[in-house]
C-alpha cells in the first residue's frame, strides 16, 4: 500500500495577520469553525500528528483529529525575532534580514537556519517513506515550504517562492522510492 501525507497548514493567528514571527499563540477567533468544516472534507486516514505549537494543535482537535505531537513538525525556530514584526525587523536591522533572505545558512537571528529547518523537515520525510496508508500533518507554512522543496528536489532558494495560506493543504504520495507532489482535482 502506498504512503500518502497531506500537510495541512495550521490556521491564521494574530501572528499571521501582523505579518511577524510566531510565539505560541492561538488561533485567531473564527478560525477553529473554518478549521471544523475542512475536517468534514477530510477522508479516511490512518494516523495524525501535529507541531507541538498551540495553533497546530488547536486546529488539529478542530478538525477532529486525534493528533499525536511530533516535535519534528515544529516551526522554524526564528531566535530573537520571535513575536516581531517583519517591517519593524527590516526598519532596524535591513542587512539581517537580506542576509536571512538570500542565504540558507544564515540565522541572524540567533535561531534555526532555513537550511537546518530543511534538513530536519527533510529528514522526516524520509523516515515517513515506507509508512503504508493516509497520515495527516498539521504545521507550519515553513515546514510546508521545506517539504515541497525537498519533494521536488528545488534549490534552497525557491523556498521563498512558495506561498502557504492558512488552513491549506499539500497532498504528497509515495510509491517507497520517492515522494511525489499531487494536484487533485476539486470535488464536492
Amino acid at each position: 500500500m502506498p504512503a500518502r501525507l497531506t500537510l495541512i497548514c495550521h490556521g491564521a493567528t494574530a501572528a499571521t495577520r501582523a505579518s511577524a514571527f510566531p510565539l505560541d499563540e492561538p488561533l485567531e477567533e473564527g478560525v477553529e469553525e473554518q478549521a471544523r468544516k475542512l475536517g468534514l472534507s477530510l477522508r479516511r486516514w490512518n494516523r495524525a500528528v501535529t507541531s507541538p505549537a498551540l495553533r497546530a494543535r488547536q486546529t488539529a482537535e478542530a478538525l477532529s483529529l486525534n493528533a499525536v505531537v511530533d516535535t519534528a513538525l515544529r516551526d522554524c525556530d526564528y531566535g530573537r525575532w520571535s513575536g516581531r514584526k517583519l517591517a519593524d525587523i527590516q526598519a532596524a536591522h535591513p542587512a539581517d534580514v537580506t542576509t536571512w533572505l538570500s542565504d540558507s545558512e544564515a540565522a541572524p537571528h540567533g535561531g534555526e537556519s532555513l537550511r537546518a529547518l530543511m534538513l530536519r523537515v527533510s529528514e522526516w520525510m524520509a523516515a515517513r517513506l515506507h509508512d503504508n496508508g493516509h497520515t495527516i500533518a498539521v504545521t507550519h507554512a515553513s515546514v510546508i515550504r521545506a517539504a515541497v522543496v525537498d519533494v521536488l528536489g528545488a534549490p534552497s532558494e525557491s523556498f521563498w517562492q512558495i506561498d502557504v495560506d492558512p488552513l491549506s493543504l499539500v497532498d504528497l504520495r509515495s510509491d517507497k522510492q520517492r515522494w511525489a507532489l499531487r494536484v487533485s482535482q476539486y470535488r464536492r
